[in-house]
């Protein structure tokens, strides 16, 4: 029985796996899938997580509740050794370990890319995974409390200003739904008012989601500013050391959040770590049938790839052309990869990628959006609910629509759930300091919360020990 290994669980991973469980005869081959989170995230969702709008857990497909008869192994690969037929899985407990395979599926997909800006990798967060989102969220909601007993000045200023470096769609949903968040939170604080908030848009190009065309991208920068919020088009990051922002134009100002959603870099293992043909970028080289090819066009025998860390030849678009990598063409990769493997398995002949664009969607936040197939487009609350209906529809099994739909549902009944988890990012903090307020503890002490306090002393005592 054939042991086929699929290394990555993100949406081409889950849908080839997916499928691989659904055509496979039994005892016709047996599935691992190897990925370091348990489950996978629906990224389009990651923006409305961010303004509250989606729970976070409602964003993931746990693997095991859905991959029924697959292995799942929590662990990273490190190498694909294809000529040994081997991965290399690091777990998180535990020595790395060789794991042997007949087929290997390769859809690690892609990571956040970085440049060599000064603070970035200090001050800045991604948003490329869930807990990424939630901790924009609380961030948000805990620079309002924070704020609200403060006296006009730099420092409330600093609170209240967010800034988005990236003007693709992941930077612009995510900055939209965030200015929603934080507008719709001025209700609940009397004490702040609308020019207590700054927030900043940095696009290096002079333009923003480069998937649409012009008319409809200049109407997202005009509706943006319209609400408050400035976009800096030809503009790029040069340092944001201290949360202090400097950017090429000549302007600089204090930012208490810095998100970085400025593009994305081939995975690591894929780039760098594999003896599979790799192309300039570092994606898997891959004819149209998602095979994995050499640099002659030859087959790599049993070696497949799909998803963002594979380069698959557009049939629709122009010569040379290769799909987008979203989650659109990924989806619909990861089905075809799974029908194409089993049909190799038969000795039948594999079907080519093909898929013309459903078109593009964006949020913008609470009854905001923009929608554009081919010449149609549309804004505002039509393409706002466009957006929804398509994801629903789109997010993977009916467990997790329902969940989505309810959430949505709860929402617009009862409005937003506006209470800060930021705690949750050190759970321990109350425990250790014996229940003294979070606010006296300084980063200095951050270190001597840690140590043990005698049992014998009191609350109090364990307040003063951790104030000191």
């Amino acid at each position: 029985m054939k042991h086929i290994v699929v290394v990555g669980g993100g949406y081409a991973g889950f849908y080839a796996a997916w499928g691989l469980e659904k055509r496979l005869r039994r005892g016709e081959a047996r599935v691992t899938v190897i990925d370091p989170r348990p489950y996978m995230t629906y990224q389009p969702f990651l923006p409305e997580v961010a303004s509250g709008s989606v729970e976070a857990r409602h964003a993931t497909v746990p693997l095991r509740r859905h991959l029924r008869r697959t292995r799942v192994l929590a662990g990273a690969v490190t190498r694909i050794d294809h000529a040994a037929r081997t991965v290399t899985v690091a777990p998180r407990d535990g020595r790395p370990f060789d794991l042997a395979y007949d087929v290997v599926v390769v859809t690690a997909g892609a990571v956040t890319r970085t440049l060599p800006i000064p603070g970035l990798v200090e001050e800045a967060i991604g948003l490329k995974q869930v807990e990424e989102a939630v901790a924009v969220r609380d961030h948000v909601l805990t620079a309002f409390d924070r704020a609200a007993v403060l006296p006009p000045g730099p420092e409330r200023r600093r609170l209240l200003t967010f800034t988005f470096v990236g003007g693709g769609f992941s930077g612009v949903e995510a900055f939209g739904e965030t200015l929603s968040l934080a507008t719709s939170l001025l209700g609940s604080y009397p004490e702040l008012g609308p020019d207590d908030l700054a927030f900043h848009l940095v696009e290096a190009r002079d333009r923003i989601l480069p998937e649409v065309t012009d008319g409809p991208g200049a109407w997202v920068v005009r509706h943006l500013r319209g609400r408050g919020a400035r976009v800096h088009l030809g503009a790029q990051l040069r340092s944001a050391v201290g949360g202090h922002v400097v950017l090429s134009t000549g302007e600089e100002f204090d930012s208490g959040l810095v998100v970085w959603t400025a593009g994305n870099a081939a995975n690591p293992v894929v780039s760098r770590h594999t003896d599979l043909p790799v192309t300039d970028r570092g994606l898997v080289r891959v004819r149209a049938d998602l095979r994995v090819e050499d640099a002659d066009g030859a087959v790599v025998p049993d070696a497949w790839a799909a998803g963002d860390d594979a380069a698959v030849p557009d049939l629709t678009g122009a010569p040379g052309a290769l799909t987008v990598p979203n989650a659109q063409q990924a989806v619909r990769q990861g089905r075809l990869l799974a029908a194409n493997l089993v049909a190799t398995l038969r000795g039948r002949r594999p079907r080519d990628y093909v898929h013309h664009s459903l078109g593009v969607v964006a949020t913008l936040g609470r009854h905001q959006g923009v929608f554009q197939y081919r010449r149609l487009v549309l804004t505002g609350l039509p393409a706002w609910l466009a957006h929804r209906g398509y994801h629903v529809l789109a997010v993977p099994t009916w467990e997790r629509k329902l969940r989505v739909l309810l959430v949505w549902l709860g929402a617009a009944l009862g409005g937003r759930d506006i209470a800060s988890l930021g705690a949750v990012v050190d759970p321990r903090r109350a425990f250790v300091t014996g229940g003294a307020p979070e606010l006296a503890l300084t980063r200095d002490d951050a270190a001597d919360a840690d140590r043990p306090v005698d049992a014998s002393t009191t609350p109090a005592d364990r307040a003063t020990i951790a104030a000191a």
